[in-house]
């Protein structure tokens, strides 16, 4: 690997991270770019069908239908259905495992740090026990029995949890889930082989996926990361790539899942564990965050400052993380992590684990997280990265970006810290928004993909766009590590926004852009939208406030985007889901949804059209509530 690659990257909005791609002797995602630029036309469109031994089948205007006789919408739709089932299937995977760790933490009367968390909860439930222990139980075990629910049977918690309204709407509509994880593989089933050929009926289906996949896998996940975890609070932290500090042992971690790393991060600063890395000859451990279990870290950072670095980047930043050779370990334990970590890896000697076996790579090491011998894991855990400290430190050259990223972002913002920074209370944003201050308020979210213009290239301009108009930028998920890395989340950006938005920035000493973390915070995002409505007295679509999903990438995004869709939002993406081959796909997702739900995808690569699409949306709106 002592080739330089670097004519052939794709662009980044982060431009210091561009130049160090560049000058990598190893291959990355963005090299690969330009090996893999010829796209399948047939693929784009969404009309290549495989599902049988006849295929695969092509659509085009002299084949108009398959084999089997499918047309370019029954194949589209499908396709599309499959999508969304299996990115609503990676979100119920991640709070059936969140709510049986806090169901075990509970039964071992272990620490729960968000003991408000737990009463908001409580609360919602409609749970009056007075010990803690068993209130998180029953938590818990009310998430796990709606998951498990046979699809027939309509779960309990999305009328306590989901707003009136909405909740209303969707019972007009006849898409209220089913059990979660039945809804998916009902699903999978319908869009199997000769079976569901109705285009708007699977489409259908996709909305009631939707929901679930919000209410529960977004959601409910957050809170019930709240009372194991501990509830987010503001500071300003690093970020970027200088976070990595090459005395310490570190490890990045990578995936959605933060309570499986509870028992590790506590033993990681421990006196004997400590100790073990003294011998070593670093200072200790440190954690170095990646993808959106690094931004999860994060916006609990104040619980964790001896453990953690910070956050250094999202899903196409690890493959330079892991190129500075600073980092002696990855833990891995769900999606994010990419494939191509692991040549690198094994050219700079850093030790791999995967903590569960949905993510296994294919040069880690195995070692699914087991709640019941969490300490003894960890303790194994430790011993490994250890031994790699000392077999790699010696023999690896460092390849540092100590100046990369800022020391200023604003994290820990979530529904409640952000309210307790407004006073308890919703009014003074709404005040702002009435005023005209604040015009309206844009959830920018979701993933990095290296297509839309390069690595977060439009989500970044998009960003800037937005916040030029006015507008407040709220973000979850991979979009938010390219965001800050670039400088939007401190409080000097205020300079790049427009006048009145900047004043406001200036007055409250806060940035434009707030970053609320991974992307299963866009279930905070809604419940932002949702407290704000309430206080109104309007439903969801009737606010000033749209989603862009500007640089969408994987399956689990378009379980998001049918959520957003089900809430009743306006939704933007850089890139096309593959529907584009389907004329009822495309018309039911851009018109017809409007009077289905009130949302609908509105489709631009193009930063300055899109804000400008969406700052119009925002102002009808405004009109709308005569504001």
């Amino acid at each position: 690997m002592n080739q330089c690659f670097g004519c052939n990257t794709c662009k980044s909005a982060d431009k210091p991270l561009e130049t160090f791609i560049k000058g990598l002797p190893m291959e990355t995602s963005h090299h690969r770019v330009d090996t893999q630029k010829t796209k399948c036309g047939f693929g784009l469109q969404g009309v290549c069908c495989r599902l049988c031994a006849n295929g695969p089948c092509r659509i085009t205007p002299q084949s108009p239908r398959g084999i089997c006789g499918a047309s370019a919408d029954t194949i589209v739709t499908r396709n599309f259905l499959r999508a969304v089932a299996a990115g609503s299937g990676c979100y119920i995977h991640i709070v059936e495992n969140t709510a049986r760790n806090l169901l075990n933490t509970a039964k071992t009367k272990g620490e729960l740090k968000g003991i408000h968390a737990l009463d908001r909860l409580c609360r919602m439930f409609g749970i009056e026990e007075k010990d803690d222990y068993v209130r998180a139980e029953m938590v818990a075990e009310a998430v796990l029995a709606d998951l498990y629910k046979p699809e027939y049977v309509k779960m309990d918690l999305v009328e306590k949890v989901a707003y009136a309204p909405r909740v209303k709407r969707w019972k007009e509509l006849g898409i209220m889930p089913g059990g979660a994880k039945s809804e998916v593989f009902k699903g999978v089933v319908k869009c199997s082989t000769n079976l569901n050929s109705d285009p708007v009926d699977m489409l259908v289906d996709c909305l009631r996926l939707g929901i679930s996949t919000g209410v529960y896998g977004l959601t409910l996940t957050n809170l019930l990361n709240d009372v194991l975890l501990g509830e987010p609070e503001l500071r300003l932290a690093p970020v970027g790539l200088r976070v990595i500090d090459p005395e310490y042992i570190n490890i990045m971690i990578t995936g959605h899942q933060h309570t499986i790393f509870v028992d590790l991060q506590e033993r990681l600063t421990k006196p004997d564990a400590v100790a073990k890395a003294r011998a070593a000859g670093a200072k200790g451990f440190k954690l170095v965050g990646c993808t959106c279990v690094g931004q999860d870290l994060q916006l609990r950072g104040s619980h964790y400052e001896e453990v953690f670095d910070g956050h250094a980047g999202n899903n196409y930043t690890s493959e330079a993380i892991l190129a500075t050779g600073a980092i002696d370990a990855v833990l891995s334990e769900f999606n994010c992590t990419l494939p191509g970590i692991e040549p690198i890896c094994d050219e700079l000697k850093i030790k791999q684990i995967c903590l569960d076996s949905v993510a296994k790579k294919a040069n880690a090491e195995m070692m699914e997280f087991d709640f019941s011998k969490r300490e003894e894991q960890s303790e194994v855990i430790i011993d490994k990265i250890v031994a790699a400290y000392k077999e790699r430190r010696g023999s690896v050259k460092l390849n540092l970006l100590p100046n990369h990223g800022n020391d200023n972002t604003l994290t820990g913002v979530s529904e409640g810290s952000l309210k307790k920074f407004l006073g308890d209370s919703w009014k003074p944003l709404i005040d702002l928004i009435v005023s005209g201050d604040i015009k309206g308020i844009a959830g920018v979210v979701g993933c990095s993909n290296l297509t839309a213009g390069g690595h977060d290239v439009l989500t970044v301009e998009l960003t800037k766009e937005l916040i030029a108009k006015d507008i407040i930028v709220l973000t979850a998920g991979c979009s938010s590590g390219g965001i800050e890395n670039c400088g939007l989340m401190t409080p000097d950006a205020a300079k790049y926004a427009g006048p009145k938005l900047r004043a406001v920035c200036e007055k409250l000493g806060i940035p434009p852009v707030l970053n609320f973390g991974p992307c299963l915070a866009i279930g905070r995002l809604e419940i932002v939208a949702t407290e704000i409505a309430e206080e109104l007295g309007v439903d969801l679509p009737q606010l000033p406030l749209v989603l862009s999903a500007a640089q969408w990438l994987e399956e689990q995004a378009l379980a998001d985007g049918a959520f957003g869709l089900a809430l009743g939002l306006p939704l933007h993406l850089g890139l096309p889901p593959f529907v584009t081959g389907s004329k009822v796909a495309v018309k039911v997702l851009t018109e017809d949804m409007q009077e289905l739900t009130g949302g609908r995808v509105i489709i631009n690569s193009d930063a300055a059209d899109s804000a400008d699409i969406l700052e119009k949306i925002i102002l009808e709106k405004r009109a709308a509530l005569n504001i």
